[in-house]
């Protein structure tokens, strides 16, 4: 049973059918990508030594970008501090700045939204890696229902009750994001491939940052790790404008509506969420998720739980 909608239908549709399109099974900005862009993704020329990271939307996504720009460019000491992240960490299928992929130095660093089945071939035979976070599904929606205030692409303001619906429906910029974690973990054994959560690196990052460096390969001494993880934080990102995408135009983010980076905290979901629509993410967590011993942190005050 879904929430019943406060808006005009037909406005809503409208917004979501100009900013969005459907392909083969997902949703896509429509424009900064294209169905043959999506289509080419798959023929891509891996490298032995390509890091990408892969989230769902609003999972941590640019902050995973900053950890492994920090890591990579040991704390970035050689100049990369004036690189913006979307350059440092490039999306493969919203090149938007027209990178040639083919010409970067190796190891390159690449991010994605897309699910599985639409990364490039050659991963599926364990070539490069993947870093793969997600992050619980309630603080993941709260963030995407903010974020959508200043998508100047939506042509219009879309109450919470109404963006609740269209989350769990799945039509949102990535899709459902119940089909993207569990298309992902339940086919990890294609891929060279390191699973972690948005709610564990907050909880430790620095624990977190160790993990990444034995994954990618990069050994780091305790004293650049203590720099990561402090350029890393989200107080530092917040006030670091090539990290926290302030570089948009307005465009693309309107910034007198919201921020790209707006809290970073687990457990925001409880400020907004009325208990009927947190019982109604508990009840699809345990229909579509239940059965995989993925563990989330709803609350850092709260023990995992699956």
């Amino acid at each position: 049973m879904f929430v019943k909608a406060t808006m005009d239908r037909d406005a809503v549709e409208e917004a979501l059918n100009t900013a969005f399109f459907k392909y083969k099974g997902t949703y896509f900005e429509a424009d900064y990508t294209s169905r043959k862009i999506i289509d080419d993704i798959e023929h891509m020329e891996i490298r032995d030594d390509d890091v990408f990271l892969v989230t769902y939307p609003k999972s941590g996504s640019v902050w995973s970008q900053q950890i492994l720009s920090l890591i990579f460019n040991e704390g970035h000491r050689n100049g990369t501090e004036q690189i913006d992240n979307i350059d440092r960490v490039p999306w493969v299928e919203y090149n938007i700045n027209n990178i040639d992929f083919k010409s970067r130095p190796s190891p390159r660093l690449f991010s994605a939204h897309l699910p599985y089945y639409l990364m490039p071939r050659d991963l599926k035979y364990r070539m490069g890696k993947i870093l793969y976070v997600c992050r619980n599904p309630k603080d993941v929606l709260v963030s995407f229902y903010y974020f959508s205030q200043c998508n100047p692409k939506l042509k219009c303001s879309i109450d919470w009750e109404t963006f609740f619906e269209i989350f769990i429906s799945g039509r949102v910029h990535g899709g459902s994001w119940f089909d993207h974690v569990r298309g992902w973990y339940t086919h990890k054994e294609d891929f060279n491939i390191l699973f972690m959560t948005y709610e564990e690196m907050k909880k430790d990052l620095r624990s977190a940052v160790k993990k990444i460096c034995k994954f990618v390969g990069v050994n780091l001494d305790e004293k650049m790790i203590d720099t990561v993880v402090e350029k890393a934080t989200f107080k530092k990102m917040k006030q670091d404008p090539v990290a926290n995408y302030s570089f948009l135009p307005d465009d693309v983010l309107d910034k007198s509506k919201g921020v790209f980076l707006r809290k970073g905290i687990v457990g925001d979901w409880k400020n907004i969420m009325t208990v009927a629509q947190s019982e109604m993410i508990d009840q699809m967590y345990k229909e579509k998720m239940g059965d995989l011993p993925i563990n989330f942190l709803w609350d850092l005050g709260e023990e995992s739980a699956s």
